[in-house]
């Protein structure tokens, strides 16, 4: 059935219609977004905005689960895939991307085997995108949550066992620049397809500016388990800031990063070149309590997950949090925050001829939000999955 959202407005997110419409096709594709007076006559289900605003749909590709799972740990791997996909649809998620690692490399591949199986023809819920391998191959000096045990030197042959198991699944993995072998496995994954991203690295400047100039082109949590900036040595973060073109990702919390680095950030960066994500644990959609992250116990108080030790252990919020603080607190204008959950991380997985935007021709993955990002319904290729 043909669908027509109007009366109200479309951030496409390139731009802001007044009184616009879209008009969605039987097969789930836009066909028309643009301003009512020059819309075509369509006969259909006709979904009042009621001044609302229509959005694409968020994307997240830094996650570990949600609302009780975590991806990769439990028993029916499945399962989990489908609770935790129809369940962040409420939160505007109409993608993401799956961050898992295991302890071993025979573990490893097994999981990305079976997630490789399950994936082709997933329909329940949010899209899920593919996998984000965060390690095996991160400098334990800035491990975060994970287990040292499970981190080690990355090798091309290794890497080539995952990228054969995830058969085209892996869209990105997570990869600290200083080992002997990283710059080749880099070349390695970003020829299969999968983005070679730098994080978890205690590396210098120089050589956090080398590797961006080459074969890393995106940053995991910037900011977080890496080396910070200081004015004689400025560190992976200095190498962010002087970098030119790499894509950067923002836990935009509030906990991980505080508002002014943020802002610090978008000013060295800009707007089209930061993805907000939100590295997201069991907790995030569920709340304060016990829970577990990467084979430890992790506590959520006042939303912040922390190990024994205090470490920090993945995120609690939601993504739709994530992108009204970067509008409320950051200062960016809500189009700008909703392209940074959305046309941002699609460009950074190479989906973005399908998702990311309301343009004619993509996929019709929508949502309708209010100014304080509330989530009012979520629509995926055409169907709505999720009306408040």
């Amino acid at each position: 059935m043909t669908t027509i959202f109007e009366n109200g407005t479309i951030c496409t997110p390139l731009q802001m219609i007044d009184d616009g419409i879209v008009i969605v096709d039987n097969a789930g594709k836009v066909s028309y977004v643009g301003p009512k007076a020059g819309a075509p006559t369509a006969e259909g289900w006709h979904i009042d905005l009621d001044g609302q605003i229509l959005s694409p749909g968020f994307i997240d590709i830094h996650t570990h689960g949600g609302f009780g799972i975590t991806f990769g740990d439990g028993e029916d791997l499945k399962a989990d895939l489908v609770h935790y996909a129809c369940s962040i649809k409420e939160r505007g998620v109409t993608g993401f991307l799956m961050s898992v690692v295991q302890g071993t490399a025979d573990d490893e591949v097994d999981m990305i085997t079976e997630y490789a199986e399950m994936l082709p023809g997933f329909d329940e819920g949010a899209e899920a995108l593919g996998l984000h391998l965060e390690g095996p191959f991160l400098c334990k000096e800035k491990k975060g949550a994970f287990n040292p045990d499970w981190l080690r030197e990355p090798t091309t042959e290794e890497m080539g066992r995952y990228l054969e198991a995830a058969k085209g699944w892996a869209k990105q993995m997570t990869l600290a620049p200083e080992f002997p072998h990283s710059a080749e496995v880099a070349a390695q994954m970003q020829a299969a397809g999968c983005v070679a991203a730098l994080g978890h690295t205690n590396t210098s400047y120089d050589v956090a500016a080398e590797a961006l100039r080459g074969d890393f082109t995106h940053i995991t949590h910037t900011y977080n388990a890496q080396r910070g900036f200081n004015h004689r040595e400025p560190g992976v973060v200095g190498a962010i800031f002087d970098s030119d073109n790499v894509t950067a990702e923002l836990i935009a919390d509030t906990i991980h990063v505080h508002p002014g680095a943020m802002i610090t950030l978008v000013r060295c960066l800009g707007t089209d070149r930061i993805v907000a994500i939100t590295d997201a644990m069991a907790a995030a959609g569920f709340g304060d309590g016990d829970y577990e992250l990467v084979g430890k116990p992790v506590t959520v108080k006042n939303g912040r997950a922390t190990q024994a030790d205090g470490t920090i252990a993945g995120g609690a919020s939601t993504l739709n949090e994530c992108v009204d603080n970067l509008h409320k607190l950051v200062g960016v204008t809500l189009p700008e925050a909703i392209k940074m959950a959305s046309l941002n991380p699609a460009k950074v997985i190479g989906e973005d001829d399908r998702i990311g935007s309301i343009e004619t021709g993509k996929d019709a993955n929508l949502i309708i939000i209010d100014e304080d990002v509330n989530v009012f319904l979520t629509m995926v290729k055409g169907k709505v999955i999720f009306e408040k």
